[in-house]
């Protein structure tokens, strides 16, 4: 993999691997280490959040917390915050930037809802194109002022209310960022505010709250928290970041001979159903859980390559794409070289991520000889086998990048992937940690 530089642009270049052998272990999940830095600034004390992600995402996370007057120590993977605990937030002296991540900007904007000043929170190009309305909106009834651009965009420009309203919210989109924006909210709130999905989204932030002291419940789709609940500090192990650990395993099982074992994953249940999705296709994958009973279960995964059943078509759809949201791309590289077929529907949201995810994966594996159709709100794959290498474009999106990495590993001929730099937002290490894997 040899990174070159035109135009300003990183591109890198990727030969066929034969196979991917060896052991790893991924930094921490970024979803969870985000999640984990907010409520840590909120809680009495000083807490120890050990194997931080290095994404850049959340490295905006600790910076506008720092902004906030949050006192926060990085010591490598190790962060040491101390909580504002029953103290107001300060008011930052400029506008918070989240740079890429819509995790910052709108977990966040719940907590920003709560405090006695104004805020503006505002981030690059990407994320000042994705919808804020649907955070804006819940916030409001709560009592805070939150205003968006006329098309519903950033920057949010927020005043807080000190005591907000407990609300009984019901969202049009299961989206964990918008459940975490109003449980966030919620702990400042009279009562118990209770947010009711269509159906589950990620669960991080819940058991989060709980493990930091927050009075939590579950009900089916209903999740409530208690408002002026004091959190206590924590010491808190990240475990390594599952949807990083995704295009490794894809990788791998698509590699026939290959043999790879990554330890120390969160395996949050809900988080993993790629892995049944591709299990049946007849991937070889092995799951041992070692820590069940933490706040977020760990697991070794084992994974070996060998030949997939194409004669299983694979069709997801409603209630099951959040659980892939983030793996859907991958999942359609795998159908593409496995030889499988693949159809997605209920997907529009991918269109309003980091780039059109369902256009622009659609577009590069067809620059690569694969057979995809893309539609309003998903797409279908039709498995060709081995594809070739090719010039494709990332656009400055990560998922996509490593999942055209996935691709021209298994291709026929060298790729060449422009837009590869942007892997940092989410996995700095990617391209050396994949490249000590491969033999060919």
């Amino acid at each position: 993999m040899k990174p070159t530089t035109k135009h300003s642009s990183k591109k890198i270049q990727i030969l066929p691997a034969k196979r991917l052998v060896g052991t790893l272990r991924l930094p921490g999940d970024k979803s969870i280490s985000h999640r984990a830095a907010i409520i840590a600034s909120l809680a009495q004390g000083r807490s120890t959040l050990n194997n931080f992600s290095t994404a850049e995402d959340c490295d905006s996370t600790l910076k506008c917390l720092s902004a906030l007057a949050v006192k926060v120590n990085r010591d490598d993977s190790t962060i040491v915050i101390d909580g504002a605990s029953d103290s107001a937030l300060t008011r930052p002296a400029a506008p918070l930037d989240a740079g890429n991540s819509g995790t910052t900007m709108r977990l966040l904007a719940g907590v920003l809802a709560a405090q006695p000043f104004s805020t503006i929170i505002t981030g690059d190009s990407s994320l000042l194109s994705r919808p804020m309305l649907r955070v804006a909106e819940p916030l409001r009834l709560m009592g805070a002022s939150v205003e968006t651009t006329p098309a519903g965009t950033a920057p949010l420009k927020i005043q807080g209310c000190c005591l907000l309203r407990a609300i009984d919210y019901h969202p049009p989109v299961a989206s964990a960022q918008l459940k975490s924006a109003v449980l966030l909210a919620g702990l400042f709130a009279d009562g118990r505010t209770m947010i009711t999905e269509s159906f589950p989204s990620r669960d991080h932030t819940e058991r989060l709250l709980k493990e930091f002291g927050a009075e939590v419940e579950q009900q089916g789709n209903t999740v409530s928290v208690s408002g002026r609940v004091r959190l206590k500090a924590s010491q808190f192990e990240i475990p390594g970041d599952i949807s990083s650990a995704a295009f490794f395993i894809a990788a791998a099982m698509l590699l026939p001979g290959s043999d790879l074992t990554i330890e120390d994953v969160g395996v949050n249940p809900t988080r993993t159903a790629f892995i049944s999705a591709l299990r049946s296709w007849g991937a070889d994958i092995s799951v041992t859980v070692q820590q069940a009973d933490a706040a977020e279960p760990v697991a070794t995964i084992h994974v070996r390559g060998r030949e997939l059943d194409h004669t299983r078509p694979l069709v997801i759809g409603g209630s099951e794409v959040p659980r892939v949201i983030d793996e859907l791309p991958l999942l359609a590289v795998v159908a593409a070289v496995g030889n499988c077929l693949l159809e997605v529907h209920d997907a529009g949201e991918l269109r309003l991520k980091e780039s059109d995810r369902i256009a622009v994966i659609s577009r590069n594996l067809r620059a690569m000889g694969a057979d995809v159709v893309e539609h309003e709100d998903g797409f279908s794959v039709t498995g060709v086998g081995r594809i070739h290498g090719a010039r494709v474009q990332a656009v400055a999106d990560h998922r996509i990048a490593m999942a055209l990495a996935v691709a021209a590993l298994c291709s026929e001929g060298p790729s060449e992937i422009e837009g590869a730099e942007s892997v940092a937002v989410s996995f700095p290490e990617f391209f050396p940690l994949l490249e000590s894997l491969v033999e060919r």
